[in-house]
């Protein structure tokens, strides 16, 4: 088999036996779609969605120093972080580049998972045990350990409900339990990429046709389907998300990236990329960089990654992702644009599609918030 085959979950066969699309993502052959886009998007809004995230890279990194070691090596503060909690992060480089966002869980006193986006995966584990020199803490690549299932939407809670009995109702958003779900041991997690409420599942790969299995059965009652990277890019893009790639690059800091809220500049001891975070903070509110804004088309016309904002026949932006939003009911985008305009109704604001000025409506993110 060449080293260029795509990698192939745990589920990998189930997909194909549902009519998947499948595409290369990230070196991985993963299901794009097994319908249509449109109505797996909107069941995950109004009932319940299935995914297979076994694409993303998990990391254990355990021993006396682990929260230290997290805390030099990422610019979040891990150390204050509860056992069974998570915490959304970055790994920067040292000039305050994102490397990766990630999510730390606290499995026990001296041990964390890293869950790093699939593209980052390897990259995030070299810096990570790059960064581990001298500290009493060992880096483990877990990628092949576990098999991530999602159950996203509305009806997730009452599903998963019905296959454990671990206390779903006391685990709050960002946090995750050991449980076991269908008789499969698992870390459950109410964590998710969607803007609806939901879990992550990590279990061992040997169990994910089990498990997936008892969840497309205990949902179809109230609408459950399995659902592809398509509806996933387009949930998390009405729900706000920034995608590595995208809205975050080794270009961007993450003050550039209006997420300087996860830097932790008070917590104990250096961390790599401070000097540098430090300025950029600095020069984020001297000289305010490019915000990211929501746009909503007024036509139909579809904006793209790498587009040009405009206003007044000049460039004032980019459009960093864009798609239909099933639930608008219209295009949608976000884009970096130059402060001057990034209040929402800002008027006289358009996109380059194609050589056409494009008229947008600037909004605030998120697009879509569920009701609580």
């Amino acid at each position: 088999m060449s080293s260029n085959a795509p990698r192939l979950t745990a589920l990998d066969a189930v997909h194909r036996s549902l009519g998947a699309t499948m595409t290369d993502f990230a070196g991985w052959d993963m299901p794009l779609r097994y319908g249509s886009e449109r109505d797996e998007h909107l069941a995950v809004r109004t009932r319940a969605g299935l995914f297979d995230l076994s694409h993303m890279g998990e990391i254990t990194v355990t021993g006396p120093q682990a929260a230290t070691l997290l805390n030099h090596a990422l610019v979040g503060n891990i150390a204050s972080v509860g056992v069974g909690r998570a915490r959304y992060t970055m790994i920067c480089r040292e000039d305050g580049g994102i490397l990766d966002d990630l999510i730390v869980y606290r499995l026990a006193e001296n041990e964390y998972m890293v869950v790093a986006n699939a593209s980052n995966a390897q990259v995030v584990l070299d810096a990570l045990t790059e960064r581990a020199a001298g500290f009493d803490a060992l880096v483990r690549d877990d990628r092949d350990a576990y098999a991530l299932i999602a159950v996203q939407g509305p009806e997730s809670p009452g599903i998963l409900k019905s296959l454990t009995d671990a206390d779903l109702d006391g685990l709050k958003y960002y946090a995750g339990l050991p449980g076991t779900v269908a008789g499969v041991p698992a870390l459950i997690a109410r964590t998710g990429y969607t803007g609806e409420d939901g879990f992550e599942l990590f279990v061992a790969p040997s169990d994910a046709e089990k498990l997936w299995q008892a969840l497309t059965d205990a949902g179809a009652p109230v609408g459950l389907v399995p659902c592809g990277l398509s509806c996933r890019d387009t949930l998390r893009l009405e729900a706000g998300m920034p995608l590595y790639g995208h809205e975050l690059t080794t270009s961007l800091t993450p003050f550039d990236a209006g997420l300087g809220r996860v830097v932790k500049f008070e917590k104990e001891g250096d961390f790599v990329g401070r000097a540098a975070l430090q300025e950029a903070a600095t020069r984020a509110e001297e000289n305010p960089p490019r915000v990211l804004v929501g746009l909503v088309a007024e036509g139909r016309r579809v904006p793209r990654a790498g587009f040009s904002v405009v206003a007044d026949g000049k460039v004032i932006g980019e459009v960093t992702s864009g798609a239909p939003s099933p639930t608008l009911g219209k295009p949608i985008a976000m884009a970096y644009v130059d402060a001057a305009h990034a209040a929402p109704g800002t008027a006289g604001v358009g996109v380059d599609i194609r050589g056409s000025h494009e008229p947008y409506e600037v909004v605030a993110l998120p697009f879509y918030k569920r009701q609580k």
